[in-house]
């Protein structure tokens, strides 16, 4: 399997993951465990997983110098703490269909980003990827009875602050990933994150009435923790070894598709010749967003 194929369909699981976590996440939350509560159990989970990973694989160790270590924290601060804590603070605040429109304005923030800080080379064809994408994701989201009502103010400037560090995130680990090791850069990422988000959840752990919590939500944590937490960010960074951070922010077009289809697949809504277009125009823009540029002839 060539290598592209690879990473596109990495890529595309953790879309799938993401759209499945919105309906199994809410099975956890608020009901059974706090959203600051579950980012806690979330972090620390996965930190484990990783650290696991790294002792029982053959990977060599890598040492992260010295002078890393700033980028290294700020990845931490960035793809964790802020990312999760701001996201969870948000939606609590706003609805979840503003969120979501909200939230599909990272790819714009990656390019953006790309552009500025990693002097990316910007298209006509990567612009017009990103706005045939992006349109397709608002209409999915808003067709047909988008309400303006609910939600705060505070809430909705929550979540976009939330998909400009996510962007932020996307560019800085790329260097650093490029230069070590994907797992070792991630596995640094989520043990510093831990001891950031701790603070902030530990009084939600405390609350849990863990005796009572069925096995049911008990497979929707072990989920949340290995799908949503440790395999995404471990497929995220082994992608943007290979591609563009503006290809692995395009696939969060894709989410609003895969819950969608998710959402239908357990009777709560139904397909339309609409949402099949809007499907296209999603899977359309991050081909265009993906396609490099051809080499200049001499």
């Amino acid at each position: 399997m060539k290598k592209t194929v690879q990473v596109h369909a990495a890529l595309f699981l953790v879309a799938l993951i993401y759209g499945a976590t919105f309906t199994i996440a809410k099975e956890i939350m608020p009901t059974y465990i706090a959203p600051y509560g579950l980012i806690v159990i979330r972090v620390w989970g996965a930190s484990l997983l990783f650290i696991l990973m790294g002792w029982f694989s053959n990977l060599p160790a890598v040492k992260i110098e010295r002078k890393d270590y700033k980028g290294m924290f700020l990845s931490a601060l960035t793809g964790v703490g802020a990312n999760m804590l701001l996201f969870f603070q948000g939606l609590s605040l706003t609805t979840p269909i503003k969120a979501a429109v909200e939230m599909v304005c990272t790819p714009l923030f990656v390019a953006l980003l790309a552009f500025w800080v990693l002097k990316e080379k910007v298209t006509s064809v990567k612009i017009g990827g990103l706005i045939l994408g992006l349109s397709g994701a608002v209409l999915m989201i808003l067709w047909p009875n988008f309400s303006l009502k609910g939600g705060t103010v505070f809430g909705d400037v929550c979540v976009i602050i939330n998909a400009i560090i996510y962007a932020y995130y996307l560019i800085i680990a790329k260097p650093l990933i490029l230069k070590y090791q994907a797992v070792s850069v991630v596995k640094w990422t989520f043990i510093i994150g831990a001891f950031l988000v701790f603070p902030f959840g530990i009084g939600d752990l405390l609350k849990v009435d863990w005796a009572h919590i069925p096995f049911s939500i008990w497979l929707s944590i072990a989920f949340v923790v290995v799908c949503t937490t440790f395999l995404t960010y471990l497929l995220n960074g082994w992608a943007l070894k290979y591609v563009n951070s503006s290809v692995v922010g395009a696939y969060i077009y894709l989410q609003p598709v895969l819950a969608s289809i998710i959402a239908i697949g357990l009777g709560k809504d139904e397909l339309t010749i609409q949402k099949l277009i809007f499907a296209a125009m999603i899977f359309s823009g991050v081909y265009l967003v993906s396609v490099k540029p051809k080499a200049a002839i001499a």
